[in-house]
């Protein structure tokens, strides 16, 4: 009965969010639910510890128990419109609906209400009528700056009522009223007063916080916000135009043609690069940027989000899209506004009739405006990147050529790698000839290289390789080039699967094996093929009489050889948890990857992606033998038939073979044990 009740509990708080009309209703609800225990009325409030910013809280903050980054601690509050009663529980007396006059001193604006009495508007908001007012908070007056309230206080006839007019709509307007985007003609002159109702709850009025929200009145209702706001006249494009510390961003927009855009009506976030933020960047690379209409764009695209974000609706780190079409982590650290983790944000919140300004310190530039080189550097790239500089190759990479550059990261690289003419060949056949997207590649794919050679795409369940190098990354995409991140120094084919066996010293006996099998020709084959190449200590692991029988015998060692190969290319990094592949002869083979080592059947590759022409060769260390079968508990006691275990790489059942076989198989174990 208990869990039916709790689950009746449930459902009900679920179903009295999900009817709540706007985010800012749904925290607040989020809050009453959390503050129930304490009685009618009660919300949960989170507060910003060693501040004195609160919020309504939302699910993610109450059991994260952060906010822009900092720990929180809870208070249980009165929600809007109600108040405490002595010796009861809770909050459950509604405040006493009186004028806006006296509202204010009721909800913590009673400054406001100083100010209203000083600049005669109290007549007003005691009267007939309905309105609605944005009143400052008691601290709102108070982090002003001396001057300017000095200046109010100075003429309250005309400055003051100015000021306090703006802050009023000549109507009602509950928070349910506050749509996102809208704007209301004030009470000072109908400028607008400009309202963001955010996903997260958060409402603000000119960028300024409601911190407390349908406060009633007979004659209207109070909302309190965090700060003086200030009428709005110019639009984002007159703040850049007018302001020295933007005056090479003001030639940059000019320069990339955005002036029109900047001027028209929309809800635009510009995060304006001071002449300071300008002056960081490289002389070369910006003197670069700047003469390039469509590198610039992509620079100033990427400074604008598609929608307007004030400071306070910042409550953690947030993806949100710019104009040149990827995202910039929006969050907070503190008071701090972030963008992609680094508080470089100086002044915020600078409010233009057609968006907002945030003035930063650094310039934030897109991967589109860069060159290749720029791509590479300063990323987990860094050892390709001085070894491409190394060999000679910053022309092709800091040019407009349209290339794809193959990037190994810092760890495929061993220690100490030195600059010589086979690397420097190496490293050219990492650069492709067109400029591509990973996700535009198919299998069987080739790529010509700047060396001259062709590399094979090969595509598998969960990874994209060329040749041996499997991308890491997601593709840096630059002005004119590509950048890929792999996961290996490329190997690039050379000869066929049999010259890459007479050329290797470890396989002398394997190649007198194919010989003697008659399988030359097939090694020569266009392919693909996949041969785990057995090492001469493989072979030497046999007893000798056995191996003499087994080289004596052709059908049974090409059967044993086919068992060895594959009629597909797999690399390493094409390897997952249960891979199996098909043998020329025989019915599988498993592959499995065990702390970056390849396994197939158990058996160890010693050296994988020997590159050829026509495929692929791994080097092992015992001859592979195949695995037991499977078998269910009830049978696992049965005798399993040595006919059947050698028919399954199709030879036959003599002698020599089953010695061959056990001899193989027990010293394969043995190994890997």
């Amino acid at each position: 009965m208990q869990h039916l009740t709790l689950f009746t509990l449930a459902l009900t708080s679920i179903a009295t969010i999900c009817l709540a009309k706007s985010p800012y209703q749904s925290v607040l609800q989020h809050s009453r639910i959390r503050g129930r225990q304490h009685g009618p009325n009660v919300c949960a409030m989170q507060k910003i510890q060693g501040t004195d910013k609160k919020y309504f809280t939302n699910c993610k903050q109450w059991y994260h128990r952060k906010i822009c980054g900092k720990p929180t601690v809870i208070s249980y509050e009165c929600c809007p419109g109600y108040e405490k009663l002595p010796g009861e529980k809770g909050c459950p007396a509604a405040l006493p609906l009186v004028n806006i006059y006296n509202t204010l001193g009721m909800v913590g604006a009673a400054t406001t209400k100083i100010y209203s009495e000083r600049a005669q508007l109290r007549e007003e908001i005691e009267g007939p009528g309905s309105f609605t007012f944005f009143a400052p908070s008691n601290d709102a007056w108070a982090a002003l700056p001396v001057e300017i309230l000095d200046a109010l206080v100075s003429n309250v006839n005309i400055e003051l009522l100015n000021a306090l007019h703006y802050h009023m709509v000549n109507r009602r307007l509950t928070s349910e009223d506050l749509k996102h985007g809208s704007a209301f003609p004030s009470m000072y002159q109908d400028f607008n007063v400009h309202i963001h109702h955010y996903p997260n709850g958060i409402v603000t009025v000119n960028c300024a916080r409601l911190v407390k929200t349908d406060q009633h009145a007979t004659n209207g209702i109070v909302h309190v916000v965090d700060r003086v706001i200030t009428a709005v006249t110019n639009d984002v494009h007159t703040f850049i135009d007018t302001d020295d510390d933007l005056e090479t961003l003001r030639t940059a927009v000019a320069a990339a043609g955005l002036t029109q855009m900047l001027e028209s009506d929309g809800h635009y976030t510009v995060f304006a690069p001071t002449n300071e933020a300008f002056a960081k960047i490289p002389p070369e690379m910006l003197n670069r940027i700047l003469g390039d209409p469509v590198a610039l764009r992509d620079l100033l695209n990427y400074h604008i989000l598609k929608n307007m974000q004030c400071a306070e609706s910042i409550t953690s780190g947030t993806p949100l899209e710019t104009l040149q079409g990827t995202v910039l982590e929006v969050g907070c650290d503190g008071a701090d506004m972030t963008l992609n983790g680094k508080a470089i944000i100086q002044k915020k919140d600078q409010l233009g009739t057609n968006g907002v300004i945030h003035y930063i310190n650094e310039l934030l530039i897109p991967d589109s405006a860069k060159t290749l080189l720029e791509l590479a550097q300063g990323s987990v790239v860094t050892t390709a990147t001085k070894l491409f500089v190394d060999a000679g190759l910053s022309a092709h990479l800091s040019g407009s050529e349209a290339l794809t550059i193959l990037t190994p990261q810092n760890d495929a690289f061993k220690e100490g790698v030195s600059m010589s003419g086979e690397l420097k060949k190496l490293l050219k056949n990492h650069i492709l000839k067109e400029q591509l997207s990973s996700r535009s590649l198919y299998h069987g794919q080739e790529l010509e290289t700047l060396g001259g050679i062709n590399l094979r795409v090969l595509v598998y369940r969960n990874s994209l390789c060329i040749e041996n190098s499997c991308i890491a990354a997601h593709d840096k995409t630059g002005r004119f080039g590509s950048m890929f991140t792999v996961d290996k120094v490329l190997t690039p084919p050379m000869g066929t699967i049999m010259d890459v066996l007479k050329a290797d010293d470890r396989f002398s006996l394997l190649v007198g094996a194919i010989q003697t099998a008659g399988m030359t020709e097939l090694m020569n084959q266009a392919g693909p093929h996949t041969v785990f190449a057995p090492t001469n200590d493989a072979f030497s692991a046999l007893p000798k009489a056995d191996l003499n029988k087994l080289m004596g015998n052709r059908q049974e060692l090409a059967s044993v050889l086919k068992y060895h190969m594959a009629k597909e290319i797999l690399v390493s990094g094409g390897v997952g948890s249960h891979t199996r592949l098909k043998p020329l002869q025989g019915e599988k083979l498993e592959l499995n990857m065990r702390n970056q080592t390849v396994y197939i059947n158990k058996v160890p590759v010693v050296e994988a992606d020997l590159m050829a022409t026509n495929g692929v060769v791994h080097a092992v260390g015992a001859i592979i033998t195949p695995l037991p079968p499977k078998v269910d508990r009830e049978q696992a006691d049965a005798p399993v038939s040595s006919k059947g275990m050698d028919s399954r790489i199709g030879v036959k059942n003599d002698d020599l073979f089953q010695k061959v076989r056990k001899s193989l198989s027990s010293r394969t174990m043995t190994r890997v044990q």
